[in-house]
């Protein structure tokens, strides 16, 4: 089964706890904190794989956790950082947000690897808060939580130049012709159901890697038929060779089919049009081919049109010679998203959430809520009037009593913070 896009939902590992202790040994008196940092959680990383060629894997595992950092140890160890999660995806493969669309990983070398999901910071043990002021911290830092969001997962077929057409114009059997590769053949519409590629060489000894991929139909840049399931396997393509049945065995025009795939062509997104174009007239050995032939060419006089009969292998060497002459003149073009913008770099009109929002519910009574006080607090956390004295200052830290003096609160006032509440105390 070809699998050619799947979400996931990706959570990469959270930082270990740092540790509260200290130091208990004979005849040492007032040790002091002895307690070591936690480890970092591990990451979530992309990884190209040549020997894969579909994500079938991803389908069936629509949830990637890394592994948790280890906790804090006594006498000031480090706890152990945890593995890193590997996913091996084939070549061509790009991983964007779900939410936003921003490419995230492009993944076109062997081997070549991307952070996706990071990992979060082990928290500090109370041996790194120590101070003339404090000798004895109880209080030790909780870690980080690592990245999580859902992922778009994509292959884009990892090709030179790509063959389009109408379903049934000889394609396939284009591709059979000039490489090893051995696509499906038959004389019925979508043969050809996902990509096929294969490696190309010219007698005068360039090869390059081309691909047969799936027919096009009217309205495919809308998503009928293949839809957007062909086109974004030709967005990697230096070079579209355009083949036509000029034989018109299927019933149709082929100066129309010609108008119609381009048509497809320049409403995708992607502006397919801009990548040169090797048009070829196919089944030339029909019955009606040379006067529809000549009638294509009155209808495009400019163009340069490569006489083909796949079938029996003939006018095809021109045919590659002219695609690797263009292949050497033409540069790669940027993998864009669906906003047009080069390498996921997404610019978005929506108000970002603010970090905290002090909202007066009543006289006296304040209300604190956001990402920012989501992220800090946490009651599990706070154990003793230390824990609690060094929540109070990570409050100032961050500028909240400030706001809340702003806001209007006084000495006395109600604080709720995450449906619990604390008097707010001027100093």
């Amino acid at each position: 089964m070809f699998v050619d896009q799947v979400k996931v939902h990706l959570k990469a590992g959270k930082g270990g706890d740092g540790l509260v202790s200290f130091k208990h040994e004979k005849y040492i008196a007032n040790g002091g904190p002895f307690g070591g940092d936690g480890g970092n959680g591990g990451s979530v990383i992309f990884e190209a794989d040549p020997g894969m060629i579909t994500l079938l894997d991803l389908r069936f595992n629509r949830i990637i956790r890394a592994q948790e950092g280890e906790k804090g140890k006594n006498k000031r160890m480090h706890g152990a950082n945890a593995c890193d999660r590997i996913i091996k995806v084939p070549l061509g493969t790009i991983v964007k947000r779900a939410d936003t669309g921003q490419i995230l990983a492009d993944l076109t070398e062997a081997g070549q690897q991307q952070v996706v999901a990071k990992g979060g910071h082990g928290g500090r043990g109370n041996s790194r808060f120590k101070s003339a002021r404090n000798v004895a911290p109880r209080y030790a830092e909780p870690g980080k939580e690592g990245e999580e969001f859902d992922v778009i997962v994509e292959l884009r077929t990892l090709a030179d130049v790509g063959l389009v057409g109408y379903p049934s114009v000889g394609k396939s059997t284009f591709l059979d012709a000039v490489s090893r590769a051995r696509p499906e053949i038959g004389d019925y519409p979508f043969t050809t159901l996902s990509p096929n590629v294969g490696v190309v060489q010219t007698k005068d000894g360039r090869s390059f890697v081309m691909a047969d991929l799936p027919g096009l139909i009217d309205g495919a840049s809308e998503g009928k038929g293949l839809g957007h399931q062909f086109l974004r396997h030709i967005e990697r393509c230096r070079v579209i060779v355009h083949v036509i049945d000029m034989g018109g065995e299927e019933g149709r025009d082929p100066v129309q089919d010609y108008a119609n795939i381009n048509k497809e062509l320049e409403n995708y997104h992607l502006r397919l049009l801009e990548r040169p174009q090797i048009v070829v007239a196919n089944k030339m050995d029909e019955e009606h081919a040379p006067e529809n032939l000549e009638r294509f060419k009155k209808a495009y006089p400019d163009l340069q049109v490569f006489e083909t009969m796949t079938l029996i292998h003939e006018g095809l060497d021109p045919v590659l010679r002219k695609a690797a002459d263009l292949l050497e003149t033409t540069p790669v073009f940027p993998v864009l998203d669906e906003n047009e913008q080069d390498q996921g770099v997404t610019y978005t009109f929506t108000e970002k959430e603010k970090p905290f929002t002090i909202e007066e519910v009543e006289p006296g009574r304040f209300k604190v809520y956001g990402p920012l006080i989501r992220k800090n607090f946490n009651l599990d956390k706070l154990n003793t009037d230390e824990d609690f004295y060094n929540f109070a200052n990570q409050m100032r830290f961050l500028g909240i009593d400030k706001h809340l003096r702003e806001a209007g609160a006084e000495d006395g006032d109600i604080v709720e913070l995450e449906g619990y509440e604390f008097e707010f105390i001027e100093k």
